[in-house]
């Protein structure tokens, strides 16, 4: 058993994570809001609005951190962190490959399969970033540092199933 480095990602596996195959909902986009998203560079740039002449209120410098869309224009989502802070980026600087993060204190044990008895195979530090494969029944098969595991959906940010579009709506102005 070996415990997973704090953001360590394999992006490869995260290519192919999206959701490309969704059914287009009627926001700007095509894709349902709220959603989450991941960052696709190591370095992004926090705006308190959606435009560049907007002030940069941080930079992100975690590439793969997953967040949230709460909502988005032509060019710009506004985001949420896992610890809640909201900003905006330009769309380009995120995708729809899925990874999560672990926030809450101490390691998560990664299971072998989808049931509570199944065998410890790693531990994700609190703090780390991993690509979520799967999703079955509140499970998240996750992958980091060429580890993979099953966790609880619940004990980690960002995981979860996909999105639907039902009741998604294109907000006014």
């Amino acid at each position: 058993m070996r415990a997973l480095p704090v953001f360590l990602l394999s992006a490869a596996l995260l290519a192919g994570c999206g959701s490309a195959e969704a059914t287009k909902c009627k926001t700007r986009s095509g894709f349902p809001v709220p959603r989450f998203v991941s960052l696709k560079s190591g370095e992004v740039n926090a705006r308190k609005g959606p435009g560049e002449d907007h002030r940069i209120l941080w930079v992100w410098r975690v590439r793969n951190l997953p967040l949230m869309v709460v909502a988005e224009s032509r060019e710009w989502r506004k985001v949420r962190a896992p610890n809640g802070d909201e900003a905006w980026v330009k769309a380009q600087m995120v995708d729809g490959g899925r990874s999560v993060m672990r926030v809450r204190p101490g390691d998560l044990p990664l299971l072998d399969r989808p049931k509570a008895d199944g065998k410890v195979v790693a531990y994700l530090r609190s703090g780390a970033v991993a690509a979520q494969l799967k999703h079955r029944d509140g499970w998240n098969q996750l992958q980091a540092g060429g580890e993979k595991g099953w966790a609880p959906a619940g004990e980690v940010w960002g995981g979860g199933p996909e999105p639907d579009c039902k009741g998604v709506t294109v907000p006014a102005g």
